[in-house]
């Protein structure tokens, strides 16, 4: 196994939506000892402690929640990938999915300058493909991928040179879509899993064949793993349930391809609200899959009580 410079950074994003709680994730995973976890595979980390928004000034707006603030988030996250891009591999502890408006920003600056193209496999129950112009609810965590792959409506966010191109996107584990997203969805070449798919058919088969065009493509690769990607059963601390997600051993089989690859170049750990957790369980759970992407294999997997 190639060791890696871990480089963990706290994103308390909070302002993605409107249900609070996700501010303390950081401070969860580190109770959970994700840096244990790591340099127990032989992994150098380094924490550099939590991201700030950059200065803002709040004004009322008539349907978005804290659209001022979530910009600021984004420009200090951009930067905060850049730099930790260029030393390592960064893991961004959250934070709710809003966070990925900055690291999937920083992420593609990064590859630019490399001159590597920069592939996303977004583990979610939901596609977050909304613009602030197609959202009902008003929540910005739903629009990352729509901001990144160059949808019109982001006024005031940081501007995207090019696109994230939509054929370098896999979502993999669908099963809550707003309208309004499915419809523009249907008309992008973005590949999309739902659970039927991997009930029918496994989780491995999609994601090997992603997985073999970022390698095709010498590609780096951006993973955003959200907690409802998994069942509610398994990982309760996230504040938009939604049944029938992946299973424990799904999440995993997820993350030993990733590390079996080598492709993996940035992590973002998402939408934990240790609020709703129930004693640490989801922040270990969680820990554990991202062990899982950084080497551990199922026979070292610890025996947890919950």
């Amino acid at each position: 196994m190639t060791h890696k410079i871990c480089i963990l950074i706290g994103a308390p994003v909070d302002s993605g939506k409107q249900r609070r709680g996700c501010l303390m994730g950081p401070d969860a995973y580190r109770t959970a000892d994700l840096a244990k976890a790591l340099q127990a595979l032989g992994h150098q980390v380094e924490d550099r402690g939590n991201v700030s928004p950059l200065s803002f000034e709040a004004s009322p707006h008539p349907k978005l929640h804290a659209l001022e603030e979530t910009i600021a988030w984004t420009s200090a996250l951009a930067s905060a990938a850049e730099d930790g891009l260029q030393d390592g591999m960064p893991i961004f502890m959250g934070g709710d999915h809003a966070l990925s408006l900055g690291t999937v920003l920083g992420a593609m600056r990064h590859a630019e300058r490399a001159g590597r193209p920069l592939f996303v496999l977004w583990l979610d129950a939901h596609s977050d493909f909304h613009t602030p112009d197609t959202t009902d609810s008003g929540n910005l965590h739903g629009t990352p991928l729509g901001y990144v792959t160059g949808r019109a409506g982001f006024d005031g966010f940081p501007r995207i040179n090019t696109a994230l191109p939509e054929d370098n996107i896999a979502i993999i584990g669908l099963r809550s879509v707003d309208e309004a997203e499915r419809a523009a969805l249907q008309n992008t070449t973005i590949q999309r899993v739902d659970m039927r798919e991997i009930d029918e058919t496994g989780i491995a088969k999609p994601l090997s064949s992603f997985l073999e065009r970022v390698a095709a493509a010498q590609g780096m690769l951006h993973v955003s793993l959200d907690v409802d990607f998994l069942d509610p059963s398994v990982a309760p601390a996230v504040g938009t349930t939604v049944p029938g997600g992946a299973t424990v051993r799904e999440g995993h089989l997820v993350m030993e391809m990733l590390h079996d690859s080598g492709l993996m170049t940035s992590l973002d750990l998402v939408e934990l609200n240790p609020f709703l957790d129930e004693r640490g369980r989801t922040a270990q759970v969680m820990v554990d899959l991202a062990a899982s992407a950084m080497g551990r294999r199922v026979f070292d997997r610890p025996t947890r009580a919950y």
